[in-house]
């Protein structure tokens, strides 16, 4: 495993726990010494870490999306025909294609594994979205079995399950080079809109009271609140958030996590609202424009990202200005 961030260094252990050995390398020495402490091999360059592996090396790449085609780069001299590149992190999936054709000269292996679980996959295991050959993938399956929630979720009222059908176990083959990236890339895009519609739901929520508040008399810069009788309700957000974790078709683990930051916070005053986007929503929306396909939720959901980090500020400026040019209207305050 070559990166012990937040994931890699968790699936060293959950690996490890299931039988494996693992040869661990991160350029921070202390996530090294950790794995080591688990039971890993703590090695201190990629190099080391190729030659403390047996023949064809298995070598499994967990580092951001930019930072892959260098430790690629780092490798490549080391590496020998037969041996298998794994990049676990979120690459977009056109650079997978490209790596694969490139490693695929010198007869080196290549997969791209979109990976989901965050930080609760060590416990609950990771969803496994695989690309590339499938004799490579059938070559690694038992690391993919060892790190996959293992049917620990029931299989889907209906569906018909055949020997080769692991995708109730949590990994599946999606397909050539490129796949398990493109659907792990949508797999976000998703993220992005069931997130974006929780917060705003919330936020509705968190707004009906404003029929209790006092009101500055009317005017013409702002549209007066009609009914205020209709909005006195003084919700419990953190107890809604919960209730719904029990039986709610909307129950989920966003839901979860959602719901234990506000009983830990009400006002999650600890946060400042900026919320960052780190490429795989972008990259669904772009691959949605070029193939002609409509995703409005997605994209809103992209954009309200932007919007929280300022992004959309010199525009409502404009819209101001425009205002206050053909209505003399000036900006209210508060």
């Amino acid at each position: 495993m070559i990166g012990l961030g937040r994931m890699g260094a968790y699936m060293v252990r959950r690996l490890i726990e299931d039988g494996h050995e693992c040869v661990a390398y991160d350029k921070c020495a202390q996530a090294v010494q950790a794995a080591a402490a688990v039971g890993a091999i703590g090695v201190g360059s990629p190099a080391d870490l190729l030659a403390r592996l047996t023949a064809p090396r298995a070598v499994w790449i967990m580092v951001p999306a930019a930072a892959v085609d260098a430790v690629i780069g780092q490798l490549r001299p080391l590496l020998e025909p037969g041996d298998m590149l794994v990049d676990g992190g979120n690459s977009h999936y056109s650079d997978d294609i490209r790596r694969a054709d490139e490693l695929r000269e010198a007869g080196i292996r290549y997969l791209d594994v979109g990976t989901s679980g965050g930080v609760l996959g060590l416990e609950q295991g990771y969803c496994l979205m695989v690309g590339g050959d499938k004799e490579t993938f059938e070559k690694l399956e038992p690391i993919f079995a060892t790190l996959s929630p293992g049917g620990r979720i029931p299989v889907a009222a209906g569906r018909r399950r055949t020997a080769a059908d692991t995708a109730p176990m949590g990994y599946m083959h999606c397909g050539p080079s490129g796949a398990g990236h493109f659907v792990k890339m949508v797999h976000n895009g998703i993220e992005y809109g069931v997130m974006a519609a929780y917060a705003e739901g919330l936020s509705v929520l968190q707004s009906a009271d404003v029929g209790l508040h006092e009101r500055e008399a009317p005017d013409a810069e702002a549209a007066p609140l009609e009914r205020p009788r209709l909005f006195q309700y003084q919700f419990d957000i953190a107890a809604i958030t919960e209730v719904w974790r029990h039986g709610s078709i909307i129950s989920s683990r966003l839901l979860d996590l959602t719901a234990r930051a506000l009983a830990a916070d009400p006002a999650l005053s600890s946060f400042g609202g900026r919320v960052s986007d780190s490429g795989e929503g972008r990259w669904t929306v772009q691959a949605a424009i070029e193939m002609g396909v409509p995703a409005h939720v997605l994209s809103a959901a992209l954009y309200a990202r932007f919007a929280s980090r300022g992004k959309g500020e010199f525009a409502d400026k404009v819209l101001s200005a425009m205002r206050l040019g053909f209505g003399g209207h000036g900006e209210r305050k508060g």
